[in-house]
């Protein structure tokens, strides 16, 4: 799976909008549509923001990992 396939089905798994992803990372929302569409890298800044955000790891965000939960778990 893609990263930007994973970072929607997270987004949509809080049922969350792009807006409000993008409102609470500080980003413009076309930028972060642009993420999940694959039209755009994802900086590894951003993708540390996204695990957090959705208590995740970045081997789940990056497909290394299919475990959605943290390493505290």
């Amino acid at each position: 799976m893609m990263i930007f396939n994973r970072i929607k089905d997270l987004r949509e798994d809080r049922d969350m909008s792009q807006a409000e992803v993008s409102k609470l990372l500080n980003m413009h929302t076309s930028q972060y549509q642009r993420y999940e569409r694959g039209e755009s890298k994802i900086p590894m800044d951003f993708a540390v923001k996204l695990a957090i955000l959705y208590d995740t790891s970045l081997d789940y965000i990056s497909g290394l990992t299919n475990k959605k939960r943290s390493y505290k778990d």
